[in-house]
């Protein structure tokens, strides 16, 4: 995957390069395709997977307009967070384009609800950007957490370095179903929440070819070191932020989640994007 520059109101486009020149999907809402476990967009036979993490970097970052040449379907995951990206780009440097920033304003509150996982997304006008989120998976280990970003809390070190978490019995059940066969333990939080054998942390160990794991005493795997202790909740801000972004521009709003996940944003997003026709 090459991040490219982009003229003037391009917005963010990905080009499934393996596809053809032409094989273009642009960062929208109305092009989401899925929401299982990430986000996907897609145009005709050109789709692609797991976007949330380089939206939320490029956004995070300030990155009006980028193009982004990838030659399969899914963005690499690489540590689970935006962290390998917001480096690489800043490695790179920015250009300062001959165009006004693509801000959205809106002009009524916009509220998503999913009453039946207890889910919300609230979008409401406001003169500078907030985004605040509270994640309860009624955890004994993670408990309620909650995140923020607004202009003097830094993206790339406070939200984008944060990793994605998996509880363990779902890694369990991906990895009996022959799923997650690339993934690794180096890119993942793992949430151990119910009681489980040394015999079950060893055959994940020998899945993944990792030296022997084990359950520490706060109920993570040993395989990472938290890097925040809300570190779960700063990753799904980073989501939030991602997916938010296929809004089409920068939000100029308050944004408040609770238990939110990639279809009630995108779905946000989606309403976001009828308001301003």
């Amino acid at each position: 995957m090459t991040i490219k520059p982009a003229p003037a109101d391009t917005g963010i486009r990905f080009r499934r390069t393996d596809l053809g020149e032409d094989a273009y999907v642009d960062a929208l809402a109305e092009n989401v395709s899925n929401t299982a476990r990430s986000t996907t967009i897609s145009n005709g036979e050109a789709s692609v997977s797991t976007i949330e993490h380089i939206m939320s970097a490029l956004t995070g970052m300030g990155v009006d307009n980028a193009l982004i040449d990838i030659d399969n379907v899914e963005v690499p995951i690489l540590d689970g967070s935006a962290k390998p990206y917001i480096e690489a780009i800043w490695k790179d440097g920015f250009e300062q384009q001959e165009a006004p920033r693509r801000y959205i304003e809106i002009k009524e509150t916009i509220e998503i609800r999913n009453d039946e996982k207890g889910s919300v997304v609230r979008i409401e006008p406001a003169e500078e950007f907030s985004y605040e989120i509270k994640i309860d998976f009624n955890s004994r280990v993670l408990g309620v957490q909650t995140a923020s970003w607004y202009g003097s809390i830094s993206y790339p070190e406070e939200i984008g370095t944060c990793r994605t978490f998996v509880f363990f019995h779902e890694l369990e059940f991906l990895l009996n179903n022959g799923l997650v066969k690339g993934g690794d333990v180096d890119n993942a939080i793992v949430i151990v929440e119910h009681p489980v054998t040394e015999a079950q942390v060893t055959r994940m160990s020998g899945l993944f070819k990792v030296p022997a794991l084990k359950v520490r005493e706060d109920g993570y795997l040993s395989n990472l070191v938290l890097r925040f202790p809300n570190e779960c909740a700063r990753h799904k801000l980073l989501d939030l932020i991602g997916d938010l972004r296929l809004a089409g521009g920068f939000l100029k709003a308050r944004i408040t989640a609770e238990k939110s996940g990639h279809g009630i944003n995108t779905t946000a997003a989606k309403q976001v994007r009828a308001s301003l026709r």
